[in-house]
């Protein structure tokens, strides 16, 4: 998409509005941010160091619509009124990652999946971070694309996607994409039809060409289908639990194996990933096939998959208290997740649901609920639809309105050997600002308890 004019808009004034103001300045043009909700105190003072026209607590039409381009932040739902409003103007409508990509030659590496993109991401950064590569971490976590592009240039960039980020990407382009899964989420946002959300979630591969790479979990249905109905040019690299025909990431007697080439190229034994459970495999995997493509070292990849720390509130051991083991997991927002983290654990369970449904079908966890779970608490400010579903199945269930309140319930519930798991399946923004500040709060309450 070429540059219609001068007049950059910027909604949304948060890490990628900010970053993509900055670009736009330094690139000569007439900017103005906008956003209908207070900006942080740190942001403003970015965007006046800048010398950036900035607005907050509403939207002023006549200078929004009067943009030649606007920069949306991922949050803005396309059906918000001054959306509505400029589709109606054609005004084209991008992301900051769009936006900051016209302005790099660096490489990318792009990840997204419903499930498991933040560690993945992560952990690619550490592992080429420690090969000493000149690498930027960037999308939904650390620092933006744009702000980087403008004032910290790297050769490299490991780039955590949304969906809803890519649904205004039209000319970007990844030079290695990663697609972990796609599993129900965000279908609130898509007309709760799956077959839109999946189509966000293959954008990532647009513009590719057989020159760059195509990562992917070989085992899910959805992506599987997608490639039998069109191939993408890119080169392919699935991976998978077990060694099928032209898998290249997978593991065989107790041992991790990647093959880049027509060999195995990197092995090393299965006990010594520092991740555990079957999703953070597929995590591994995913990020060491990355790193080979990159060319580097198996005595790096090894150490880095070793000595990785993990993901604050995803899977996050916080304490043991009287024999009771407590883990932050405030980080999964849909049911997919939850599964994954329920399918780690190998104790009984008291497990903290709830928050912002978004059309979330818990079957997909009734099972492990009914096999591991000793206790059900609700922390949440509407939890009729969890009640509609698990009351009956579990013996133990309660509500809770306050973190607090969730951990005092959580701790009577539990017994010695057992694990409090905040694992809600929903969004936070009901009781919290965010889903790291459910898991800070909860991280919070449990050490009170210490």
């Amino acid at each position: 998409m070429e540059k219609r004019g001068n007049r950059i808009v910027i909604l949304g004034a948060g890490e990628s509005g900010t970053g993509a103001a900055v670009l736009a300045k330094a690139k000569g043009f007439d900017v103005f941010v906008s956003d209908s909700s207070s900006i942080k105190p740190e942001y403003k003072k970015v965007l006046d160091s800048h010398q950036v026209e900035w607005e907050e607590l509403h939207h002023s039409e006549e200078k929004i619509l009067s943009a030649d381009e606007v920069v949306k932040s991922p949050g803005i739902p396309k059906e918000a009124p001054i959306i509505q409003k400029l589709e109606r103007l054609n005004t084209p409508i991008i992301s900051e990652i769009e936006f900051a990509g016209r302005y790099t030659d660096s490489k990318m590496i792009c990840i997204t999946g419903s499930n498991g993109k933040t560690t993945t991401t992560m952990l690619t950064y550490h592992i080429l971070k420690q090969a000493g590569l000149d690498v930027g971490l960037a999308g939904n976590i650390g620092k933006s694309l744009a702000l980087q592009v403008a004032e910290e240039p790297h050769g490299i960039y490991v780039i955590e996607l949304s969906s809803f980020q890519l649904d205004n990407m039209y000319e970007f382009k990844a030079d290695i994409a990663i697609l972990l899964n796609i599993t129900p989420d965000h279908l609130d946002r898509y007309e709760h039809k799956m077959e839109n959300y999946a189509a966000a979630k293959f954008r990532i591969l647009q513009n590719q060409t057989k020159c760059d790479a195509f990562i992917f979990w070989n085992d899910d249905p959805i992506i599987r289908n997608r490639l039998v109905a069109g191939k993408p040019e890119s080169a392919l690299y699935p991976f998978s639990e077990k060694g099928e025909e032209g898998v290249r990431g997978y593991t065989e007697n107790g041992k991790f194996l990647l093959k880049v080439s027509d060999k195995i190229d990197f092995e090393m034994e299965l006990e010594h990933l520092s991740l555990p459970g079957l999703h953070n495999l597929y995590n591994s995997l995913a990020a060491g096939l990355a790193a080979k493509l990159m060319g580097v070292r198996n005595d790096v990849i090894r150490k880095s998959l070793s000595d990785f720390p993990g993901v604050e509130h995803r899977l996050e051991k916080v304490a043991t208290i009287s024999g009771v083991t407590y883990v932050n997991d405030s980080k999964a927002t849909n049911v997919d997740s939850c599964w994954y983290a329920l399918q780690s654990i190998t104790t009984p369970v008291v497990l903290i649901l709830g928050g912002k449904d978004k059309g979330n079908d818990y079957t997909e966890i009734e099972a492990l609920v009914k096999e591991k779970v000793r206790a059900l608490v609700f922390l949440g400010v509407d939890n009729s639809k969890l009640h509609a579903f698990f009351d009956g199945k579990i013996g133990l269930i309660s509500d809770a309105s306050s973190m607090q309140e969730c951990i005092d319930k959580a701790r009577a519930f539990a017994e010695k050997g057992d694990t409090v798991l905040l694992s809600p399946c929903c969004a936070s923004f009901d009781l919290f600002k965010s889903y790291e500040d459910r898991g800070a709060q909860f991280k919070e309450c449990v050490h009170k308890l210490l």
